[in-house]
């Protein structure tokens, strides 16, 4: 009878009575409640990438004395990118006229006359920051510390095309070894030749059509 009192196997019993007790849960609650908690992590972390992580890029831009277009749930400026770019498609554009950039970017326009020429602007969820500054825009252009980062592309992107504009750290380096002689100045002057020629040609055609 000294046995069965003792702390020791009170201790088990308890283990024991704890076990059956969880051993007779339903598996299917146990499944059920699983899967909600891993749906509830989830449905978080969609929240925080969709609405939160936006929210604290702008409070973060802002602070810095940024302005531009507030964030809007998921859609961010596209309705307006893309009301705003039927609207200027649908007007001619004078023959001889050079100022292109309402017509081929017309919200940009619109936020850097109302915001300034640094501003900020939303793609979906992620913020744009516009420069129209040259010594600033050296700077971003010229990173070798990694506080720009390149604009993230889906996966599947890169199943379809893979070039410079993603490739980051020595992958960069390496390709951009690779493609330097391309941009040497000599070449580019007869690229600007050909291309100015292909354009004038085609100009002329158009006219005479």
């Amino acid at each position: 009878s000294t046995g069965l009192s003792s702390p020791n196997f009170s201790r088990e019993r308890m283990v024991l009575s704890t076990l059956m007790s969880a051993a007779s849960v339903p598996w299917s609650s146990l499944v059920c409640g699983t899967l909600g908690f891993v749906l509830l992590w989830q449905a978080s972390r969609l929240v925080d990438l969709l609405w939160w992580q936006p929210r604290r890029l702008e409070r973060a831009l802002r602070a810095q004395g940024l302005r531009g277009t507030s964030y809007r749930f998921v859609i961010g400026d596209m309705m307006d990118y893309r009301r705003r770019r039927k609207e200027a498609q649908s007007r001619s554009m004078p023959l001889r006229c050079h100022s292109i950039a309402p017509l081929v970017a017309p919200l940009l326009c619109d936020i850097v006359r109302e915001h300034g020429k640094t501003c900020m602007s939303w793609y979906a969820m992620y913020p744009k920051v516009t420069i129209h500054d040259p010594d600033l825009a050296k700077e971003v252009l010229s990173n070798k510390f990694g506080h720009f980062e390149k604009v993230k592309f889906p996966p599947l992107s890169r199943l379809l095309a893979a070039g410079l504009a993603e490739h980051e750290g020595e992958k960069w380096v390496k390709h951009r070894r690779i493609l330097n002689p391309a941009f040497h100045l000599e070449k580019l002057k007869v690229f600007v030749i050909v291309s100015s020629s292909i354009g004038s040609r085609f100009f002329l055609q158009e006219l005479s059509a």
